[in-house]
């Protein structure tokens, strides 16, 4: 498949068919990789919050996972309007 480069500002850009969108399920973000004489074009497909349960696991091993700050609220120093 040929596509022709789209001047964008000082950039280049291709049109992706639409048919190839909804094949490769490409969203709004896809992930550019330079190869040996290529470009490869792939879909994102993470989710939101991805890996985050076993960066919490290995925070929770290596003790990182302690409060900063004091979230207890100190009701006798404000002011009550």
């Amino acid at each position: 498949m040929h596509a022709h480069l789209v001047s964008i500002g000082n950039s280049k850009g291709i049109r992706i068919p639409s048919v190839l969108l909804r094949q490769y399920n490409m969203q709004d973000e896809v992930e550019i990789c330079p190869g040996k004489g290529e470009i490869i074009i792939r879909p994102i497909t993470r989710t939101p919050r991805e890996g985050w349960d076993s960066a919490f696991a290995a925070m929770h091993l290596n003790g990182d996972d302690a409060l900063l700050i004091d979230d207890a609220l100190d009701l006798e120093t404000w002011e009550w309007k």
